[in-house]
């Protein structure tokens, strides 16, 4: 196949300063949990994106001095020649594919606590990030930084711009976003100062001009400059000579940097979950900057429709196509919309599971990509599948982890049968993806489904519920069994441990909801789980018109959500829905029309009326199939995997099915080791 003319607009050559890349396609700099500590790991990630295609290749935020330390956060850095050649790795592999490498230098001001370095955090004004959540709290407060500061803040960044040349990096970023410290001399409420570089505009802006300047000097012009700006809060701000605040710093720095990369300034609008953001949710806020500058404009906003990203680019919003959650659910997305074959794009689902990895410090997992973070370690990629393997594979169900299975299997050259109990296939999806703002996650069965209809060695059985007398008689050399797990009517404990099954009237559990079970109201929603099905259940029934009570043992709504970013968004929506939340509590009786509740610290116990009952905490996972094989013995090689094995996210099943279906008849598998290079200065003697 050939690339449709009318994506042709996606494939020019586009100028930033001294370079040039090859397309419009521009990977953005977004966190991964790969630090330096793991360079070859984090080389392998990047440059699969740039062998799929994408132009630029950015690594994530790089701390340019120890006063910028994030950790617990994963974090990098360029402070010295082993952070250098850490980086060579990621840009050499990079640049073997033919894309540019980028870098975004970071220093974190007063929302880096420098909790391991333990230097003062610095400021414009002494102001610090009040955080609400408990991983980024601290009692440590900024220092206001006096002109001695300033100028040091400058030379640490111009000196990380000679290390990042050093290490191969095309395009050098000035990061004036998310809270960090060029952003706080930007925003009035973190700039009180009463110098040049505070009050007006024009002097809040000196500094960001200044790391600019001082950058493309260190580098001699040789690297492009690029500014990556908030502007979420500065283009709600009013302005008494431009439109906004945001239009007045455009106008100011409008000649300055090489590139402008435009982002919103808070996570859970910049990086939003489907649930609740459409793609494209950024325009209304960045569109205007193209108009005040010649310079190329790089946006972002979960793009997967290559006819949307066309109307970005000959509508006049952004140049480039920029992107981090789509790269990581397919780095061959340029390659695909390249070759005319958009129709097998792994579209991001936007769920998020991605930004929840730098929450937890690790490195990057994915719904849709299950190969993402695995790319050096086991050697994964996500288009490649060796054909090494002959027989027939038996994979019984077909929900997110039958359907990865069966997809790897049949790459891999197995003849695959899957069978799946239900008239669709989909598992858990069938239901989740219908409730409130999940329909994008029924991504993960389509594309599946899809490429499956397509292979010849894959066949499909719905309506297929297997016997293990069936599955004997099928006769396959090997057998996989994803059936999925189930939710328990269960109480949850004080302690925070499951308690005993709950036997009351009009007790349900999502899986009633997803049989069609009839709810009754007013209904109350029991959420131990606290991740996303409690509040979409609470949310689904809501629009039922019921009167919804969600009660958490957690201190907020959907509480790991924050992870996802779902949480403020959730929080909101059940404002605008009228569903009242309760939080700190146990569910410790029901009788079908009080509902009983104790405050999960102090033990005072509560009442509310309710006529229904959904507890949302507990899975199981397990196979009465699965057992009943095993114990049968027989000649097949019997594999459990998904929920079935072991309940969890969605991506863990994915994430499974595909390791069961990779490693699936092999003897051994070789699982890579990454470590650090150590600073020349502390090298033993004998190393040298």
């Amino acid at each position: 196949m050939s690339r449709n003319p009318r994506y042709d607009v996606l494939f020019q050559p586009v100028r930033i300063g001294p370079k040039t890349a090859k397309n419009r396609f521009f990977q953005v700099p977004h966190a991964s949990g790969m630090t330096n500590a793991a360079p070859h790991v984090r080389a392998a990630f990047r440059a699969m994106k740039a062998e799929g295609g994408w132009g630029v290749v950015s690594t994530g935020a790089c701390s340019i001095h120890p006063t910028s330390d994030d950790s617990p956060f994963p974090f990098a850095s360029l402070w010295d020649e082993a952070d250098v050649r850490s980086h060579a790795v990621m840009t050499e592999a990079v640049h073997a594919h033919g894309a540019l490498a980028a870098v975004e230098l970071w220093h974190g001001g007063a929302a880096a606590v420098n909790r391991t370095t333990r230097h003062a955090p610095l400021s414009p004004s002494g102001v610090p990030w009040m955080a609400t959540h408990v991983g980024f709290m601290s009692s440590a407060r900024p220092k206001a930084m006096d002109a001695a500061d300033i100028r040091d803040f400058i030379r640490w960044h111009a000196e990380a711009a000679v290390r990042a040349e050093r290490a191969g990096f095309d395009i050098l970023y000035v990061y004036a976003g998310m809270g960090y410290l060029p952003y706080q001399f930007l925003l009035s409420d973190y700039n009180r100062r009463t110098d040049a570089y505070g009050g007006s505009v024009r002097n809040r802006v000196r500094l960001v001009e200044e790391l600019i300047d001082a950058t493309r000097e260190a580098t001699r012009g040789r690297c492009a400059v690029a500014l990556r700006l908030s502007m979420q809060e500065l283009r709600a701000r009013p302005s008494e000579v431009a439109e906004s605040e945001g239009h007045e710093v455009i106008q100011f720095l409008k000649d300055a940097p090489d590139l402008f990369d435009i982002k919103m300034d808070y996570s859970a609008t910049d990086c939003a979950a489907s649930r609740y953001t459409p793609e494209g949710s950024h325009e209304p806020v960045v569109e205007f900057v193209k108009r005040l500058t010649d310079r190329p404009v790089v946006g972002v906003g979960r793009f997967t429709s290559p006819d949307t990203m066309v109307a970005m680019v000959k509508r006049g919003v952004l140049d480039f196509i920029g992107g981090a959650r789509p790269s990581i659910a397919d780095p061959f997305l340029p390659a695909k919309i390249d070759a005319g074959r958009e129709d097998e794009i792994r579209e991001c689902i936007g769920c998020n599971i991605c930004i929840s990895s730098w929450h937890d410090g690790v490195w990057v997992r994915c719904t849709q990509n299950p190969t993402a973070g695995e790319e050096w370690r086991r050697g994964w990629h996500p288009e490649v599948v060796t054909r090494d393997a002959e027989g027939e594979v038996l994979v019984v169900g077909g929900g997110p982890a039958g359907l990865e299975a069966a997809l790897t299997l049949g790459r891999r050259g197995y003849r695959v049968a899957l069978a799946e109990a239900a008239r669709d296939f989909g598992g858990r999806l069938r239901f989740e993806s219908r409730l409130p703002g999940l329909s994008q996650w029924h991504r993960v069965v389509d594309y599946r489904l899809g490429q499956l209809r397509r292979m010849e060695n894959v066949s499909l059985y719905p309506e297929s519920r297997l016997t293990a007398a069936d599955v004997a008689e099928f006769g396959a050399g090997h057998v996989v069994v994803a059936t999925g797990a189930t939710w328990q009517p269960v109480l949850c404990n004080p302690n925070e441990l499951p308690g005993a099954r709950l036997e009351a009237p009009r007790v349900y559990t999502p899986d009633d909801l997803a049989a069609g079970a009839e709810i009754e109201g007013p209904v109350a929603v029991f959420d131990y789980d606290n991740y996303y099905m409690g509040s979409a259940v609470a949310e689904a029934l809501a629009g039922q018109g019921k009167a919804v009570t969600y009660i958490t043992t957690a201190g907020a709504a959907a509480a790991w959500g924050f992870m996802t970013n779902e949480q403020p968004l959730v929080h909101a929506s059940f404002a605008a829905k009228g569903i009242a939340c309760r939080t700190l509590e146990v569910v410790t009786g029901f009788d079908g029309e009080t509902l009983r509740l104790a405050q999960i610290f102090s033990g005072e116990a509560r009442e509310i009326p309710a006529r229904s009952l959904v507890i949302v905490g507990l899975r199981q996972g397990g196979s009465a199939l699965y057992e009943a094989l095993v114990g049968k013995g027989g000649p097949q090689r019997v594999h459990l995997t998904g929920d079935a094995n072991a309940p969890g996210a969605i991506a863990h099943a994915v994430y499974q099915g595909h390791k069961t279906a990779r490693e699936l008849g092999l003897a051994r598998v070789s699982v890579g080791r990454d470590a650090p290079f150590a600073p020349r200065d502390f090298l033993p003697e004998a190393a040298e």
